[in-house]
């Protein structure tokens, strides 16, 4: 009886997998830019959790510029939480100084001075994890010329191994080909 699947490859496991992340990628950018321009969301929470860049060095030593954070939203914040707030167009991670009816003080660990209270309602989220560097990363694939990139690397990723399988078959068709042609000669 004839298989109907093949067993997988690593080849094709680790294949499936950068087609995967690269298809991820690109939806999370579309997602994002939809989210910022259209609803002026410029951190959006699927599932309770968003990830941002540290643009500045307000937060240092603990977070520096180029950090990509991890937030998570959450029912309650206490003092010492670093969070994320909109303000205006632009996200704010600073530390949470003081909380008093309803409104929330920040300041970033580097600033001399606290920001002005916000709301509670305000706050995205807390921080809940940083990974230095890779923010640079995201950054860059965020811009127009990263999502090109991501988008030709996902075509790449299933283009070339096909034509490689394509070139295969017709080298063995052609092997096939010539065996009958040698075969008639004979005859």
């Amino acid at each position: 009886m004839k298989k109907l699947f093949k067993k997988p490859t690593l080849k094709g496991v680790l294949h499936i997998a950068a087609l995967l992340i690269c298809g991820a990628v690109l939806g999370l950018n579309i997602y994002s830019a939809n989210a910022g321009k259209l609803v002026g969301n410029q951190l959006p929470m699927p599932f309770g959790y968003g990830a941002a860049v540290v643009l500045s060095g307000s937060m240092e030593p603990e977070l520096s510029v180029g950090d990509l954070i991890l937030v998570r939203e959450a029912d309650v914040y206490a003092v010492d939480d670093v969070v994320v707030f909109q303000e205006g167009s632009s996200l704010v991670v600073h530390r949470i100084t003081d909380i008093a009816d309803g409104r929330v003080t920040t300041k970033g660990d580097a600033n001399n001075a606290a920001d002005e209270p916000i709301e509670l309602s305000a706050v995205k989220g807390r921080v809940v994890l940083s990974v230095p560097y890779v923010g640079t990363l995201v950054e860059l694939i965020k811009t127009p010329v990263g999502t090109l990139c991501v988008a030709a690397l996902a075509i790449a990723l299933v283009e070339i191994p096909r034509r490689n399988e394509k070139k295969k078959d017709d080298e063995e068709r052609q092997k096939i080909i010539d065996e009958i042609n040698r075969l008639k000669e004979q005859v």
